[in-house]
C-alpha cells in the first residue's frame, strides 16, 4: 500500500485522471506508477509487427510518465508496461496500492455494457480503493470546490474513513444524508454539511458491494459530474 497507480493510455480523459493521480500522491506524499497496457488485436502476428506496436505504447508511457514529471513537485514517477489487458493488469497492481486511478470516457451514446469497460471492470474488482475520473472542466483543482459527497444511505466506515480522509486532503466538505457527528469528532479539521449536495461535487464516495446491489456505481460511473470513488467496505 506504498503507491498511486494510475491507468494511463493518453487520451484527454487520462491526463484528467493523470492530474488527480498526481494530486493524490503529493498530498499522500506517496510515489506514482504510470502504467500502459498494449496487445497485438489482429490474431498471430510476427514479431517485428508487435514490435512496432510494443514501441508505439512505450512511447504513450514515456509521455504520460514524462508529463507526471514535469508538472510534479517531488513525485517519484515510476512506469510498468504490459502486455495483455488493461483492467486485469490494473486489478493485480491494485493489490499493492493505496489507490489506483483511471479515467472514464463517460460514452453516455453508447449502450450501457460498453461504457467504461476498464473503468468498471476496476471498480468491481481492485483490492484497494478506485478513483474514476470524469467530469468536465480542470481536475481536481477549482476556484469553488464542492464537498466530499457519500451516497450510501446506510455507508459502511470504510467508505466514511475515506471520504473523511479525501475531504481532509483536499480541504473540502463532507454530504451525507445520515448523521456524521461521530466521524466529525473524529476528523475535527473537516466541515461537515447535511442536506443537498452541491452542484458539482470534489468527488463522490461509494461502497464496492452496495452500489454493485443497487447498479449505483455503474449509474455514476455514465453520469457524475466529478470524480467518483469505490471504495470496499470492511478495509480500513
Amino acid at each position: 500500500m506504498n503507491h498511486i497507480v494510475l491507468g494511463y493510455d493518453g487520451s484527454d480523459f487520462a491526463m484528467q485522471a493523470l492530474d488527480w493521480a498526481l494530486d493524490e500522491a503529493e498530498l499522500r506524499k506517496l510515489p506514482l506508477t504510470v502504467f500502459h497496457a498494449w496487445q497485438w488485436p489482429y490474431g498471430e502476428a510476427d514479431e517485428e509487427a508487435k514490435a512496432h506496436l510494443r514501441k508505439a505504447a512505450d512511447h504513450v508511457l514515456w509521455h504520460g510518465a514524462d508529463c507526471a514529471r514535469a508538472t510534479s513537485s517531488g513525485v517519484q514517477v515510476e512506469t510498468d508496461l504490459y502486455e495483455g489487458s488493461a483492467a486485469q493488469r490494473l486489478v493485480e497492481l491494485s493489490g499493492g496500492a493505496a489507490l489506483v486511478v483511471v479515467g472514464s470516457r463517460g460514452l453516455n451514446a453508447l449502450p450501457r455494457a460498453v461504457v467504461g469497460s476498464v473503468a468498471g471492470y476496476v471498480a468491481a474488482h481492485a483490492v484497494c480503493p478506485v478513483i474514476i475520473v470524469r467530469g468536465p472542466g480542470p481536475l481536481p483543482a477549482s476556484a469553488n470546490p464542492g464537498p466530499v459527497v457519500v451516497v450510501d444511505k446506510e455507508p459502511d466506515a470504510a467508505v466514511l474513513e475515506f471520504a473523511f480522509s479525501e475531504a481532509a486532503m483536499h480541504q473540502v466538505p463532507v454530504t451525507a444524508s445520515v448523521d456524521l457527528a461521530d466521524w466529525s469528532a473524529r476528523h475535527p479539521g473537516v466541515q461537515v454539511q447535511q442536506g443537498d449536495a452541491h452542484e458539482r461535487p470534489t468527488l463522490i464516495v461509494v461502497g464496492r458491494k452496495r452500489s454493485a446491489r443497487s447498479g449505483t456505481a455503474s449509474f455514476l460511473l455514465q453520469h457524475a459530474p466529478c470524480p467518483v470513488a469505490v471504495v470496499t467496505e470492511g478495509d480500513s
